[in-house]
This record gives C-alpha cells, sequence and structure tokens, in this order.
C-alpha cells in the first residue's frame, strides 16, 4: 500500500510541476497590445488610431455545414471589421450543407465587403472518396483566395471590429508563418454551459503556454493564420487528408516543422474569436471525441507525453472509488488527491480565465472537479475507440 501512495504523490508531482510550468508561460506572454501601444509613442508612420496603416492581403476561410442559425450572424460581425474592405475577402464554403445554409448564402449581400461562397459539391473529386470534409473545404477555400494571409475560422463565430487588424498587425510585426489566436466560449448560465467553459479555458491556456515556450503543438481551428505560400510549402494536408478531424493542430505541426522559431501565440484580447458553446449533452460529447480522436495521429510526440500523463492521473480517480468498495482508505486518498488536484489547478485556470474576462466562473471550479475527472476518462477512452456524429455524418475513431 506505501508503494501505491508513493507512486501516486509521484505522479502528482509531477502533475503539478507541468501545470505551474503552463501558468508561468501563459503570464510569461507578451500582450500584443501593450507592446503595440508603447511603440505607437515612437513611431510617426503609425495612425492617429495607434495602428501600422494595413498592407497585408487577408482571405478569411468560412467551412460551413448545416449553419443556418449562425452563418448570417458570422457573416454580419466579419462586415464590421474596421480593416481596410479593399484587403480582405470572406470565403464560404458550404459543406453539403442539408439545410438553408446555401440559400442564405446566395441572399445574403454585403456591397463593402467582398464575399465568395463556394459550394464544396462542385469541386470534390470525381474519383475516390473524401474523408476528411472540412480540411477539404478549407483547402477548397484556400484555392480560390487572393490574399497573402489565410485565416480559418468558424461558421458559428463573433470577431471583435479590430481582429483582422490585430492578426494582421502581429503577422507583419513578427514575420509569423503561424499564428494560432484565442477563442473564447460564451458561456450561458447552464450547468453544461459553464463546464465545457472552464474546460476550454484550460485548454486555451495550455495552447498560449505551450505554443509560447515552443513545449508543443496545439491550437483551435476557429481562430488560426498562415501564409497562402507556407500552406503549400508544406504540402497542405497532404499525409493527413485521411484523418477526419486535425485541420488545425495536424497541419500546425507541419508547418511547425519547417519553421519551429515561427510558430507564435498571439495573446490580445481584440484577437480573440467567441463562438458558442454546444447546447446540448450529446453535441458536447460528440465533439470532445471528435477532438481526442487524433490524439494518437500527432506526429508531435512531446504532446502525446503531455496527454498520456493527463489521462493516467485522472484515471487513477475512478481506480481509488473502485478500491474504496474493499477497503474505506481509499476513499480518503481519493478526496485527498481530488483537494490537491483542485489546489494545483485553480491558480492556472484563475489567471486564463481573467484573460478572457470569465474569472466570474471560477467559483464553480472546485464543484465541477469529479465530473471533469470521470469526463477526461471516458472522452480519451471514447476518442480512441468509439465512434461520433459531427454535423449529421457518423464517423469512427
Amino acid at each position: 500500500m506505501f508503494i501505491i501512495v508513493f507512486i501516486l504523490l509521484a505522479l502528482f508531482v509531477i502533475y503539478s510541476m507541468l501545470i505551474e510550468y503552463y501558468r508561468r508561460a501563459w503570464l510569461a506572454i507578451p500582450q500584443f497590445s501593450r507592446d503595440r501601444n508603447r511603440e505607437d509613442r515612437s513611431l510617426k508612420s503609425w495612425s492617429s488610431a495607434g495602428w501600422r496603416e494595413p498592407a497585408t492581403s487577408i482571405s478569411v476561410i468560412i467551412p460551413a455545414r448545416n449553419e443556418e442559425n449562425n452563418i448570417r450572424a458570422c457573416l454580419d460581425s466579419l462586415s464590421l471589421q474596421s480593416y481596410p474592405k479593399k484587403l480582405y475577402q470572406v470565403i464560404v464554403v458550404d459543406d453539403q450543407s442539408t439545410d438553408n445554409t446555401w440559400k442564405l448564402l446566395q441572399s445574403n449581400h454585403y456591397p463593402d465587403m467582398h464575399t465568395m461562397s463556394l459550394k464544396l459539391a462542385d469541386h470534390l473529386p470525381a474519383k475516390g472518396t473524401v474523408s476528411a470534409y472540412k480540411k477539404f473545404s478549407i483547402e477548397t477555400g484556400i484555392g480560390a483566395a487572393t490574399g497573402e494571409l489565410i485565416i480559418t475560422t468558424d461558421a458559428d463565430c463573433r470577431f471583435h471590429p479590430d481582429w483582422l487588424r490585430t492578426v494582421a498587425g502581429f503577422y507583419e510585426s513578427t514575420g509569423a508563418r503561424f499564428i494560432a489566436a484565442p477563442v473564447r466560449i460564451d458561456a450561458g448560465p447552464s450547468f453544461l454551459a459553464v463546464f465545457q467553459t472552464l474546460d476550454f479555458i484550460t485548454l486555451q491556456g495550455i495552447t498560449g503556454a505551450a505554443v509560447y515556450k515552443k513545449f508543443h503543438s496545439m491550437c483551435n481551428g476557429a481562430n488560426l493564420a498562415y501564409p497562402k505560400k507556407v500552406f503549400y510549402e508544406v504540402g497542405g494536408y497532404r499525409d493527413i487528408d485521411r484523418i477526419p478531424s486535425g485541420d488545425d493542430m495536424l497541419l500546425m505541426h507541419k508547418i511547425y516543422k519547417k519553421y519551429p522559431e515561427q510558430v507564435l501565440f498571439l495573446k490580445d484580447k481584440r484577437a480573440i474569436v467567441t463562438t458558442q458553446s454546444e447546447t446540448s449533452w450529446k453535441g458536447f460529447f460528440n465533439q470532445r471525441i471528435r477532438w481526442a480522436s487524433k490524439a494518437d495521429k500527432y506526429d508531435d510526440k512531446r504532446i502525446f507525453a503531455v496527454l498520456l500523463l493527463v489521462y493516467l492521473l485522472n484515471g487513477v480517480f475512478p481506480i481509488l472509488l473502485l478500491a474504496s468498495c474493499w477497503n474505506r482508505w481509499w476513499l480518503l486518498v481519493f478526496f485527498v488527491l481530488l483537494f490537491l488536484k483542485t489546489v494545483i489547478e485553480y491558480p492556472f485556470v484563475h489567471a486564463v480565465a481573467s484573460f478572457f474576462d470569465q474569472q466570474r466562473l471560477c467559483v464553480y471550479f472546485p464543484l465541477l472537479q469529479p465530473f471533469h475527472i470521470f469526463y477526461t476518462v471516458g472522452i480519451g477512452w471514447l476518442g480512441k475507440f468509439g465512434s461520433y456524429r459531427w454535423k449529421d455524418r457518423k464517423i469512427s475513431t
């Protein structure tokens, strides 16, 4: 028994060191807006609003499937961008929607914004099958893009008016070959909304910290940017085009291998993209299983090691509960370790939540810990051995 407790404590020590590493790294990421404002005072070439005159042409790619409830608001938000309309275009690729998405795309007109709507069905290969429709949608959009910088997002997203200005400014000032930028879930009052928002905050913190420290590759496809020429330099989605998910992280690692010092995280509140939370547990689990299904497909073995550590640590708790059926002493160990896990993670989650102005949700963090543990174990298992439905498509992992 003593040996088992010693192993558990050693596992928690390693985990606590990892979380503290992420917390310090997150806090160390320079905030682009702060650096930009400092530079404003010394450069007369900047406009009166504190920005350089924009120079980069941008193509925003939006893959959309059955998004009739979201696409109009998404395009409305993009039409309000402060970036010069002549310098950006919006390309929506309709991925064989079975609702009114395509009709809405045809009926919505933005005279001051260059928009293009493509039907994926018109671009599908005559022979062979497509396994990764989202990747193929993005690739189709990039093929039609005229912009120097590709920015990908989702049809259910909303944007700060200075979103494109911020991303373009960061790209021009750093020469980044790949930009991972922050994504925020618009949390509602329900238990499900709060649960997935706190989970997502943790993922965003790990993303920023890992990218900044070059610790491992991680990003979210709702807010990514890379030069069009770099996409083709690394072969686009070639060699990963049979994997249903991974249009974000798998591509990121391909670019990282070629430009390891130019894969960056943009930490600026104006760069935050806001997405909607899943409205049902079924939709939430399908989404997370889809994300987890690519875990063993990563060429970046560093993130696999992190995922394994996280999974092993969370897997300890169900085992302890089962063991307590024979010896109640293990139930005490369960609660002690649960308390330690909460204490270890809370400062990190609060630091990230503060950036997204969602620190008020941290009061629920200790209460949701048991749910999150069993969710992590279950999703990890289903991501490897289960299947999921996404946009009315059933996909085996």
